[in-house]
């Protein structure tokens, strides 16, 4: 009896010391009592901004799927278990297609959130307030920002952004004449290798000039492996269908057998219905960038865009069955605000909660800052998403190689390639290097 009494107490110091040990560890790993750690931090929440393009005359609710799919994350997030322990808290800062607005967003992002998420901006012209930002102890640090749209040079190379589907210019050679470019082929090497004598017409938007040359080093890739241009046009956004009238007519002289335009889903519906008109038969090849994934695009466009090809950089949202993430996505933002947007900006806020977890465990809960997320940021070369993307290097800000084709049938996006569903095209050929003299 004496015996069993020892190895009772025996074994109960064990089990109190062990819950010590590990309730020690576990304080020391947290950093203790949760502290405002820096701007936008406080013991129990963290603020995240959205910057978007939403409320505007050209084009309105143009970014709103990103707006709703960083405030889908955030309910994911909270859901389980926040970032670093604390609540995820969402400022949404429209942009109103404004670079006064953009400016004054950064601004006030700066001064009331921790990171920006989902920035959906065409006029971020200027980055000084991004990268000047000061962090709680008064330091320029600059302001994590992970974006969605990025069509200034400036935007596209600064130093405390980092998108997931990458950068297209290489900002080593801003400053060289020319500038060397990593364009994304992946579709156009299938269409090369699908159909023969491919020439066309290419659209380029004409409301921003740094939106166009954002197209030039995509375009100009394609014909340089062999779609070869008929003519090129220019046309600004918020053009009514008889503004690609002459687009048409000359795809129907010249007897065209690709187009593409890099302008809204709603040009694309335009583009294609003036066709119709026109009765053009001779294209194989209607090519539309992720711009065109949204429902809204069949819904506007109807029996004229049959056939359109689009391509995704993630899981196309039909195939939510093969990837728990891209469920999560439609299911905390809503099924009928998913868009493409949207869906890069979900994995946007994914990457936040990667960078954040890999401070946390090295530096604990109280480590997290600004300075560690953007020091953190460059360190992650293989980021999926938990299987939503193709691999992609955020760190390096290089483009991502992956793809998945679709095409609409019958009202629907059907995947074309690769034929297995949830899965990407990640060949290294998919980027195409090409030197343009566009700054």
């Amino acid at each position: 009896m004496r015996r069993s009494r020892r190895c009772a107490l025996v074994g109960a110091l064990v089990v109190l010391l062990t819950g010590a040990t590990a309730a020690g560890a576990g304080a020391q790993a947290s950093g203790g009592p949760l502290q405002g750690t820096d701007v936008g931090i406080t013991p129990t929440t963290i603020r995240i901004g959205v910057l978007a393009d939403v409320d505007n005359a050209a084009e309105p609710g143009l970014f709103q799927g990103s707006v709703d799919a960083v405030q889908g994350w955030a309910r994911y997030m909270n859901a389980h278990g926040g970032l670093a322990g604390r609540k995820v808290l969402v400022d949404f800062i429209d942009t109103h297609l404004s670079d006064t607005d953009a400016r004054n967003a950064i601004i006030q992002a700066c001064q009331q959130d921790f990171a920006i998420v989902g920035t959906s901006a065409l006029f971020v012209n200027n980055v000084d307030d991004l990268v000047g930002c000061k962090d709680q102890a008064g330091k320029p640090v600059g302001l994590p920002d992970f974006p969605v749209v990025q069509t200034e040079p400036v935007h596209q190379c600064s130093p405390v952004s980092f998108s997931v589907e990458g950068e297209t210019l290489d900002c080593a050679t801003m400053n060289q004449h020319p500038q060397t470019y990593l364009a994304t082929v992946g579709t156009t090497r299938y269409f090369l290798s699908h159909f023969k004598n491919l020439h066309g017409i290419y659209v380029y938007p004409s409301d921003l000039l740094a939106s166009k040359n954002a197209q030039v080093p995509l375009f100009k890739s394609q014909q340089q492996l062999g779609i070869r241009a008929d003519q090129e046009f220019d046309i600004y956004g918020a053009a009514p269908q008889s503004a690609f009238t002459p687009v048409v007519q000359a795809a129907k002289n010249d007897q065209s057998t690709y187009a593409r335009a890099g302008l809204a889903a709603s040009s694309m519906v335009e583009l294609r219905k003036e066709a119709i008109v026109q009765g053009v038969t001779s294209v194989k090849v209607w090519d539309c960038s992720i711009q065109c994934y949204d429902q809204s695009f069949i819904q506007q466009g109807g029996a004229a865009v049959e056939g359109q090809y689009v391509y995704t950089t993630f899981v196309p949202f039909a195939e939510a069955s093969t990837n728990a993430m891209m469920r999560s996505y439609l299911q905390y933002t809503g099924a009928n605000n998913a868009d493409a947007f949207g869906a890069n900006a979900w994995a946007a806020g994914i990457f936040l909660r990667d960078v954040v977890n890999d401070i946390v465990q090295q530096d604990g809960k109280n480590g997290l800052t600004r300075a560690a997320v953007l020091a953190t940021a460059a360190t992650i070369h293989n980021f999926t998403a938990d299987g939503m993307l193709g691999e992609t290097d955020v760190g390096r800000h290089l483009p991502t190689p992956c793809f998945a084709l679709l095409q609409v049938r019958n009202g629907k996006f059907v995947r074309v390639y690769p034929t297995k569903p949830g899965t990407f095209d990640c060949n290294p050929k998919n980027i195409n290097t090409i030197k343009l003299d566009l700054l």
